[in-house]
C-alpha cells in the first residue's frame, strides 16, 4: 500500500481540551505515524502518514475532536512521505510551521 503524508492544522478551541492526546489515540487506532503539537498562536498542528484510507478516517476523527474541543477549521496539504517513523508522538509547543511546509 502506498504511503501518503499530510501536514494538518486545526483551528478553534483545541488547546487545554485533550486534543493532542485524542489525536495520538486516533492515529494509533488507524495505524497512522507522525506527530502533533500545540502552537503559540493557539492552534494544533502536525504531520500524519499512512494509507489514503487510514488518513481519511484519522482526519474525520480529528475534525470532530474530543468532547470539549470545538474545531472551527481543519486544513491539510500533501507533503513528502518520511521513512523510519515507528509511532505517532508529541512535539514541543512552538511557532507554527504549517505555512512553510511544501
Amino acid at each position: 500500500m502506498a504511503s501518503h503524508r499530510i501536514a494538518f492544522k486545526v483551528s478553534g478551541t483545541v488547546q487545554g481540551v485533550g486534543f493532542r492526546d485524542f489525536t495520538q489515540k486516533r492515529a494509533t487506532e488507524h495505524d497512522v505515524k507522525g506527530w502533533v503539537k500545540n502552537t503559540h498562536c493557539g492552534r494544533v498542528e502536525g504531520e500524519a502518514q499512512g494509507t489514503e484510507d487510514s488518513l481519511q478516517k484519522f482526519l474525520k476523527d480529528i475534525n470532530n475532536g474530543p468532547r470539549h474541543a470545538h474545531v472551527v477549521k481543519l486544513e491539510k496539504k500533501e507533503i513528502a512521505p518520511k521513512d523510519g517513523e515507528v509511532e505517532f508522538g508529541f512535539m514541543k509547543t512552538s511557532e507554527s510551521g504549517y505555512e512553510a511546509m511544501q
